[in-house]
């Protein structure tokens, strides 16, 4: 499965998300969950963020499972400007894309 979370945090809440942002991928890290990619994107305007995630089979993969995506996904609602939009990608092709 692969998806794109999309959403945009209100200016005072920049700095919060992206601590709670670094602790998930902290906790990738020392977790190293197998067979999931996972990318966060700060856009242009610093306020939205993109989100990319690869599993292997179906299902939210092990994000969910993990404390500090907890902490980030809990809290996320209430610093959003703009809620998060999850959307299914299907690949129509690629070029090195890893």
């Amino acid at each position: 499965m692969q998806v794109m979370i999309r959403y945009k945090v209100r200016r005072d809440q920049v700095e919060r998300n992206l601590e709670l942002l670094h602790a998930v991928y902290e906790e990738l890290a020392s977790v190293r969950p197998e067979g999931m990619r996972y990318a966060s994107f700060q856009l242009e305007d610093e306020v939205s963020f993109v989100d990319f995630a690869v599993f292997d089979g179906p299902g939210p993969g092990p994000l969910p499972l993990l404390k500090a995506f907890q902490r980030f996904r809990t809290t996320l609602d209430a610093r959003c400007d703009e809620l998060p939009v999850l959307t299914e990608l299907h690949q129509a092709g690629s070029y090195r894309f890893h």
